[in-house]
């Protein structure tokens, strides 16, 4: 599979069967908190950076082999809506299969009319918003030029007035950046002017190539919890089970997963003790075989280790 991987565990999503549109790292913004690293040259047109029909058919073909998904999740190396035959792909989806669809975004395009209407038929639409300043979006997103705080939150209200289906708006809290009481009002005001469906309240709990995004104390996640929760419904996730499938293709399909994001050692290792039941001899080789390809590396975050990807 050249664009489709997993299903993969998602904190909001369940069994996620992920959709990946666009080459790394193609986006609009260059995070301080992204797990694909620094975008070393913006994108900001859209175009098909993939025949879309040959994307539709991996999904059709992973929907049809019977793997358990709970959502088809529309995610790119960068921003999703890049990807120009997005809405097409949304509704040849929908119409081969009842699996709703879902698509991650930073929500950077929403200004732009033709995204929103290729938007409209996907279930939930999950952008971002991290800040609820102009200083505050400059410092975590860092963004192309013309991509000002002000476009964006315009972006996200127009949506919310066409858009009827699930908005769930996104919001990674940084220690130090973004979890004071001054920059948690001016979220919540922003937040409380869109009015989404649901907060989706995130944290940097992976691993981040340049460093930046450091996890917020127990007391600032729990008083974001509190502020928040004033605009809308608020999920605070734990994390779901990440389940392999099959054991064929078990390198190619775990390089897919570490391939766009860092993949925490003892997740693994729970999903092939799902896979090989009673074996854990068969595990441990597994694990030892996966490792000694030379594809992977480990880094520790949180007191956890994590698989990616070597450069």
């Amino acid at each position: 599979m050249n664009y489709v991987f997993g299903p993969v565990s998602s904190k909001r999503l369940g069994q996620s069967l992920g959709v990946d549109l666009l080459p790394s790292k193609s986006c609009t913004w260059n995070c301080i908190y992204c797990q694909l690293g620094r975008t070393k040259e913006y994108v900001t047109e859209r175009r098909e950076f993939y025949p879309k029909e040959e994307i539709l058919a991996e999904i059709l073909e992973t929907v049809a082999s019977g793997k358990p998904i709970d959502w088809i999740t529309f995610v790119g190396s960068g921003e999703t809506t890049l990807y120009k035959g997005l809405g097409w792909l949304i509704s040849e989806v929908k119409k081969a299969t009842e699996i709703p669809v879902a698509v991650i975004t930073n929500g950077s395009l929403l200004s732009d009319p033709e995204v929103r209407r290729e938007l409209l038929e996907a279930d939930a639409v999950l952008p971002s918003l991290n800040a609820g300043s102009a200083e505050l979006f400059e410092r975590i997103d860092r963004p192309a030029p013309g991509f000002t705080f002000e476009r964006h939150v315009e972006g996200l209200r127009l949506f919310r007035q066409e858009y009827r289906r699930k908005l769930w708006i996104e919001v990674m809290l940084i220690k130090g950046v973004n979890d004071s009481e001054a920059a948690l009002a001016d979220l919540v005001a922003v937040l409380s002017d869109i009015k989404p469906d649901m907060i989706h309240l995130v944290l940097p709990s992976r691993p981040t190539p340049e460093g930046y995004a450091p996890m917020p104390d127990e007391d600032r996640i729990r008083r974001a919890v509190f502020i928040f929760s004033a605009a809308a419904p608020l999920l605070n996730p734990a994390k779901g089970e990440m389940t392999l499938g099959s054991a064929d293709n078990l390198l190619e399909t775990v390089s897919g997963i570490a391939a766009r994001h860092p993949l925490q050692e003892e997740e693994l290792q729970a999903a092939l003790e799902k896979l090989f039941i009673g074996d854990a001899a068969k595990v441990e080789e597994s694990m030892l075989a996966l490792f000694s390809s030379g594809r992977f590396e480990k880094v520790r975050q949180g007191g956890h280790l994590y698989w990616i990807i070597k450069a």
